[in-house]
């Protein structure tokens, strides 16, 4: 299993990651942020492209070694995220805020939002109730309600 969490930088990815990952429901975090203090990019196209396809990749070895995995990464290209999903099981959510939250100068001019993903507010509803969402939605319980 892959959770994809997408938006905008400082839309709360990494933090409701973390999340799953204490509560156990994902073995595995690949984070954006971590994954250029490794490989360096700019924020350009290129760079991101880049980034977004490395991440795919561990995902996936992760993926078929039995990981449940969460992918926290801005991912601003429909294309990348489209190709994922037809190479395992990944559940995708869109994060985003009108917040201020210091982040803005990394914000994608391209970003291209999902059409199908789950939409989570960050703004509005807690961390509890977003991992709330995302476990009903994997689980596919009838508790979520963004």
């Amino acid at each position: 299993m892959i959770i994809w969490l997408t938006g905008q930088p400082a839309s709360g990815k990494t933090t409701l990651a973390q999340r799953l990952h204490a509560m156990g429901v994902v073995d595995f975090i690949i984070d954006g942020d971590q994954l250029r203090e490794i490989h360096p990019e700019d924020y350009d196209e290129r760079g991101r492209h880049a980034n977004v396809s490395r991440a795919q990749d561990i995902a996936l070895y992760l993926h078929n070694e039995g990981q449940r995995v969460a992918v926290a990464l801005v991912s601003p290209y429909v294309a990348q995220r489209e190709w994922m999903k037809g190479k395992a099981p990944v559940h995708e959510f869109y994060l985003h805020t009108e917040e201020i939250r210091g982040r803005e100068h990394f914000f994608s001019e391209h970003y291209q939002p999902p059409d199908d993903a789950v939409v989570l507010d960050t703004g509005t509803l807690t961390e509890e109730e977003c991992v709330r969402v995302i476990i009903g939605s994997v689980t596919g319980s009838a508790s979520h309600a963004a």
